[in-house]
């Protein structure tokens, strides 16, 4: 079993609020879990307006499959506009 982790920073520099910025959070996290089948969640600076952290977890039985995800969903992210990618980590572990 592969697991692989990714763990993402993100910038909104328009944000004017909480609210404004769980909006734009909840719906990248819906998006990537409807795309990518992968567990997602706001892992980290909850109550900061312009920036978050979000990770990503998926499992496979291959690590290149697990690897392609990953880059996938950074990709996706880094596209998707709302926000920026400030920066983002990954780790693979071999269970």
């Amino acid at each position: 079993m592969v697991i692989g982790v990714l763990k993402i920073k993100l910038s909104m520099d328009g944000v004017s609020s909480l609210k404004e910025k769980r909006h734009i959070v909840k719906s990248i996290i819906e998006r990537i879990k409807s795309r990518f089948n992968a567990s997602v969640a706001e892992v980290d600076l909850n109550d900061i307006w312009k920036s978050t952290i979000v990770g990503v977890a998926c499992v496979s039985n291959e690590t290149a499959h697990v690897d392609s995800i990953l880059s996938n969903i950074v990709n996706f992210v880094e596209n998707e506009g709302r926000a920026v990618l400030v920066d983002y980590s990954t780790e693979i572990i071999h269970v």
